[in-house]
């Protein structure tokens, strides 16, 4: 039993040296924001150019129609 106590305190000794760091993390570090450009294909804006999913295959756009 004693064993166990032991490591009941260890663990929770590890849980507060985890909750400090978090609570100092958010009190002494200030995000720093910037701007960001992300660039769009002109395609993909107008819906021509639409992504096909892993393991499908890609579907023709510009298929003859069958009579």
């Amino acid at each position: 039993m004693p064993t166990l106590i032991r490591l009941i305190i260890i663990l929770l000794f590890l849980a507060g040296l985890v909750y400090g760091g978090m609570i100092a993390l958010v009190t002494y570090v200030q995000p720093n924001p910037k701007e960001t450009t992300i660039r769009i294909p002109q395609r993909d804006l107008l819906g021509g150019g639409e992504p096909t999913l892993p393991g499908q295959a890609p579907t023709p756009t510009d298929a003859a129609p069958t009579p």
